[in-house]
């Protein structure tokens, strides 16, 4: 749901937040977090790689479960809370041996709730199995790329693919958030269900304020700068830029970016087409 608000202050004429309603009013597992350095867009040698980043909030880093590689040892769901370091929620879960972790919480996962890895058990929300397993049309999330290196793929707020068919070579067709249909490696587990938070791209900050308060430092247009500046700096009165290019004079907004050197073999159906 989304929580819009009564004027009182400028700053709230236009805001638009995500009302997150199964959260849970907890504090975050002592034992599952740990300091987070910011480095504000800068590499070692101290310059600025990635525009716009600096400030913000102090914020503690969740350690989360990626590979979900405990087997047959069922866990109950004890907390469905916020992560500041990603847009969707995470999930607490009390594994019957007396271990603690963090996982992307799934749309409807319930406090309460019995999940598990393992290959055998039920196709419910927030299991997770080797995609071998799994019957033809699942939606999944949090996959792997590679079998036993954690998910790597369809992580963010809202998102999900869908397993399409199966090969004879040891490959699996998933289709993608993006449409791209691809083969992943049949031993590489997954999780039932979509990301949770799926209203989060309708969010409206309203102010800008509340992106200083995320660490998101202002964006200056090219073409309100000096030609020394920027290539779309300079020039009498308004305009656009003519040629799109960054600050670096690189063409962008449609250029290609992917590498000529990558191999497309395990894409089945391209984004684009």
């Amino acid at each position: 749901m989304l929580k819009k608000f009564r004027p009182t202050t400028a700053g709230q004429r236009h805001l638009v937040l995500t009302k997150q309603e199964a959260l849970s009013c907890v504090k975050p597992e002592k034992s599952l977090i740990e300091k987070k350095k910011r480095t504000n867009g800068r590499n070692h040698h101290g310059h600025i790689t990635c525009r716009h980043k600096g400030g913000g909030h102090k914020r503690f880093y969740r350690i989360v479960d990626f590979k979900r590689d405990k087997e047959n040892i069922p866990a109950k769901v004890a907390s469905i809370e916020y992560d500041p370091n990603r847009t969707a929620a995470i999930a607490l879960l009390n594994y019957f041996d007396g271990e603690k972790r963090y996982i992307l919480a799934p749309q409807g996962l319930k406090i309460g709730a019995v999940i598990a890895t393992n290959d055998q058990g039920r196709f419910d929300v927030g299991f997770c199995m080797r995609l071998k397993h799994m019957p033809l049309g699942s939606v999944v999330h949090n996959i792997e790329l590679y079998p036993g290196r954690g998910g790597q793929l369809v992580r963010s707020a809202g998102l999900s693919a869908q397993l399409m068919a199966k090969a004879d070579n040891g490959y699996v067709n998933l289709k993608m958030p993006s449409g791209e249909v691809r083969l992943i490696h049949e031993n590489c587990r997954a999780t039932f269900g979509a990301v949770s938070n799926p209203e989060r791209n309708l969010r409206v900050e309203g102010k800008a304020g509340r992106s200083r308060w995320r660490g998101i430092r202002p964006t200056v247009r090219g073409t309100a700068m000096n030609p020394v500046d920027h290539p779309h700096g300079g020039g009498e009165g308004k305009h656009n830029g003519y040629l799109p290019q960054t600050p670096w004079a690189k063409d962008t907004k449609g250029r290609r970016t992917r590498s000529k050197k990558k191999s497309s073999k395990m894409i089945v159906k391209d984004r684009r087409k």
